[in-house]
């Protein structure tokens, strides 16, 4: 909810009320202190569509889920200001003879300010909903934001983790290349060794066959 808005609607809802009051006041009065009265109520009338006009314009600035609860406010803050217009209205045409006024004072003033009454409670109710149902588009938000803040966590960890698997996977091909150059090391090494075997046993074979040929000339002589 905007601090602003709210800042304009307390100042409407005690300019309301006091004009309401100034109605009742009015009413009962004659002359000059009737126009006086009726005076003050119209410039405060104007001075309440002026904040009206000052929660529209901030209202309709506002992202579209909180814009409509306020704009269903205003609504009501308008058809308020209304029932103000038609008891000032009533009031101007008390150019009655004092019989007839006496008879508006009792009846129709009565019933006007029994609707104007009828119609702040409701205003009242319907502003208490309007502020429950921001508290829930409020606690909504905020529920949605911190689903958002878990799931950019999620996937910081899980990009986190990827990272790793690929860490490992690069670490396990390269531990692969190792084991690869290490086998062929080792058969290098297995061939060359039974290459020494075939020359040692050559040169052994040689040697026999030497001595053998030695031993045979000596006992031949």
């Amino acid at each position: 909810m905007s601090n602003v808005f709210e800042g304009y609607e307390r100042q409407y809802c005690e300019l309301s009320a006091n004009l309401t009051k100034k109605c009742t006041a009015a009413g009962a009065l004659n002359g000059e202190q009737k126009k006086q009265k009726v005076s003050e109520i119209k410039t405060g009338i104007d001075e309440a569509e002026a904040l009206i006009r000052k929660m529209d314009l901030e209202a309709r600035s506002l992202q579209p889920n909180v814009k409509g609860v306020l704009l269903a406010k205003l609504r009501e803050y308008k058809s308020d200001l209304n029932n103000l217009k038609t008891e000032v209205k009533k009031i101007l045409s008390g150019n009655l003879n004092p019989s007839a006024r006496d008879e508006l004072l009792e009846s129709g003033m009565a019933d006007a300010m029994t609707a104007s009454a009828d119609q702040r409670t409701r205003l009242m109710v319907s502003t208490e909903r309007l502020n429950k149902t921001s508290d829930r588009v409020k606690d909504s938000r905020r529920t949605m934001l911190e689903t958002e803040e878990l799931g950019v966590s999620i996937l910081q960890d899980l990009h986190s983790q990827r990272q790793s698997l690929l860490h490992a996977h690069n670490t396990l091909h390269g531990v692969d290349d190792n084991i690869g150059k290490s086998k062929k090391i080792l058969t290098n090494m297995s061939r060359r060794m039974n290459k020494n075997k075939w020359i040692i046993g050559g040169i052994v074979l040689v040697l026999v066959i030497a001595i053998i040929v030695i031993l045979y000339f000596k006992l031949s002589k």
